[in-house]
C-alpha cells in the first residue's frame, strides 16, 4: 500500500478492514486491530471475512458487494446503524476501484453520529 494511503487510513478513529474481490481481509488499520482482537485481531489478516461474520452478515455482504459491482457510480451502500458498546455510528460498506473503475475491493466505513467537541 503507498505510503501516504496508509497513513491516511491508519490515522482513521474507525476500524478499517480492507478486502479484496475474493473476501479475504488484505489490510486493518490499528484501530480495527484493536477492535477486532477477540475475534484475531491482526491475525485475521488473510482469512476470509466470512470466517467472522454469521450466516446474515454474510448475506448483507454479498448482495451489497454485488450491487457495488454492477454498478460503477455506486460507492458507498448503507448498511447499519451500530448502537452498542459504547458506539452510536453508521455503517457503510465503500467500493475500492482501480483508475478505470473496475471493482477491486471494498472496506466497511463508520460514520460516527456523536458530534465532535471543540477540545
Amino acid at each position: 500500500m503507498n505510503e501516504l494511503l496508509k497513513a491516511v487510513v491508519d490515522a482513521d478513529d474507525a476500524p478499517i478492514v480492507i478486502c479484496d474481490t475474493e473476501h479475504r481481509i488484505v489490510y486493518m488499520n490499528p484501530t480495527a486491530k484493536k477492535r477486532y482482537e477477540k475475534r484475531g485481531g491482526e491475525k485475521l489478516i488473510g482469512q476470509s471475512i466470512f470466517d467472522c461474520h454469521n450466516a446474515h452478515s454474510r448475506e448483507v455482504i454479498l448482495s451489497v458487494v454485488d450491487k457495488l459491482k454492477a454498478s460503477p457510480d455506486l460507492n458507498k451502500v448503507y448498511t447499519y446503524t451500530k448502537n452498542w458498546d459504547g458506539e452510536d455510528s453508521d455503517v457503510y460498506m465503500v467500493a475500492l476501484r482501480n483508475g478505470n473503475g473496475a471493482f477491486i475491493g471494498y472496506y466497511e466505513k463508520h460514520e460516527s453520529r456523536i458530534h465532535e467537541t471543540d477540545r
